[in-house]
């Protein structure tokens, strides 16, 4: 069965360029972004692998670890990061998973036979705190990821998982952000005293609750 936003991540033990790990243990009590890539040595996934090692500094601040998969062996990896550091510039620092049995890839329904029988798609996955799947994306082997948009994701995640409030189209941190359709809007004052604009009675706007 696919997963679906707001299923339980699966948790899985596997082998890892940093060693055996558990992903639930590796996420401890923090985020995660599962990502893969459908083999070793392809162009665009080495630009993004360089882009999120240049990145980690900003995963770190939101308390969310990376974790990247691919259905080639270890020792596979380990050549393809010196590529990566090589022609980056930068120092990949994260777990890349060997899953030769494609054990996280089928479970994870990274395969999809339309695309290939035998690769990972180029997936991603962003888990919450609480293990649950909050982002699902596959994207097609020409169109490199945008990293920036996982992490403005992980923001807006975040954002609305302490608050009651939505990120409107292409929310940046810092922005104002919408209130929940479930709060009268005579009670908006108390729960949000930075103040609020009503635009429409569905749309009702407020600066962000965490800054």
């Amino acid at each position: 069965m696919a997963l679906r936003l707001g299923d339980t991540a699966p948790n899985f033990t596997a082998d890892t360029t940093e060693g055996k790990i558990d992903f639930y243990e590796y996420l401890g009590d923090g985020w995660g972004v599962l990502f893969s890539h459908p083999a070793d040595y392809t162009p665009v996934c080495t630009t993004e692998l360089g882009a999120v090692a240049k990145l980690q500094g900003e995963f770190a601040k939101r308390n969310t670890k990376v974790l990247a998969l691919s259905v080639d062996g270890l020792e596979n990896h380990k050549g393809w990061i010196s590529d990566i550091n090589e022609t980056q510039n930068t120092t990949v620092n994260f777990p890349i998973i060997g899953d030769q049995d494609r054990k996280v890839s089928e479970l994870y329904d990274m395969i999809h036979p339309n695309s290939s029988e035998n690769f990972t798609v180029r997936s991603v996955f962003i888990i919450g705190n609480d293990k649950k799947v909050k982002l699902i994306i596959s994207y097609p082997a020409s169109t490199g990821r945008n990293f920036d948009e996982l992490l403005r994701v992980i923001d807006s995640l975040q954002l609305t998982a302490n608050y009651s409030v939505a990120t409107p189209a292409n929310w940046k941190q810092g922005e104002d952000v919408v209130v929940s359709p479930g709060i009268k809007t005579e009670d908006i004052p108390a729960k949000f005293p930075k103040g609020h604009k009503v635009i429409k009675p569905y749309l009702r706007m407020t600066p962000q609750p965490d800054l």
